[in-house]
């Protein structure tokens, strides 16, 4: 069994490599090339999950997963807070929390790891070049397959786990009966997380046929952007934009 010590050194050790990627891209154009790479990849996201937004059973659980995990927002804030709690997630938060905090933090390492990466390819090309190819090009050239098949890996654990958190009456009790001290200890962004999670996966009842949705198209993603002709690549993930919100 993963102890409590060891869920507080594994969020420290991914929240540590998501503060030194911040260091890094301390520059202007770093950090626009960021932010241009995770706007596309939301409205990519938007797109391919543009048919799940429209039932109100599955909505709340694309916008967690877009809100949440794969947005363009900074979650530097929420970091913060993470990392004075890791060591005592178990005295704020039901015991059951802590390994659903360690996928989060290893999910935001992997993300922001990856957008760094192909951002600094996306800088390195042409500004006239389509957002598309500049997309998929960067993303090649970035390569770590392994990488985003584990980011993959790690959602789908993440929505497992929130599936059969949701399922524990008493553990929704106490959250919400968390809301009040979590806020008084400047800890409202987790709570916040923790509550849109519970709720969007409420609202799903069963979550299988949506995770296994989840895993298909973003299997399909990566298959599309590594392996395709660059010419089909660029086309499919235009088209796929061209259905995002706005």
């Amino acid at each position: 069994m993963t102890s409590h010590n060891s869920f507080a050194a594994r969020i420290r050790h991914h929240l540590q490599q998501v503060a030194s990627l911040r260091t890094q891209a301390a520059d202007a154009d770093r950090l626009a090339a960021v932010h241009a790479v995770k706007r596309l990849q939301a409205q990519r996201f938007q797109g391919t999950y543009s048919d799940l937004s429209g039932h109100t059973r599955t909505r709340p659980a694309v916008r967690f997963f877009l809100d949440e995990l794969y947005g363009e927002h900074d979650f530097s804030h929420r970091d913060e807070q993470f990392g004075r709690i890791a060591g005592a997630i178990e005295h704020l938060f039901p015991a059951a929390v802590g390994q659903l905090a360690v996928d989060l933090a290893e999910m935001h390492a992997l993300t922001e790891t990856l957008d760094h990466a192909l951002a600094s390819h996306w800088q390195d090309l042409p500004a006239d070049t389509s957002n598309a190819e500049r997309y998929v090009v960067s993303w090649r050239r970035c390569g770590a397959r392994g990488e985003r098949e584990r980011q993959l890996a790690v959602v789908q654990h993440m929505g497992a786990e929130l599936q059969r958190l949701t399922r524990m009456r008493s553990l929704r009790l106490g959250l919400r009966m968390m809301r009040k001290p979590a806020n008084a200890a400047g800890l409202d962004a987790l709570q916040h997380f923790l509550e849109s999670g519970f709720d969007a996966f409420t609202a799903l009842g069963d979550a299988s046929s949506f995770l296994a949705t989840i895993a298909q198209r973003e299997a399909q993603w990566i298959d599309t952007l590594f392996d395709a002709p660059l010419t089909d690549a660029c086309h499919r993930l235009a088209d796929e934009l061209s259905r995002s919100n706005p």
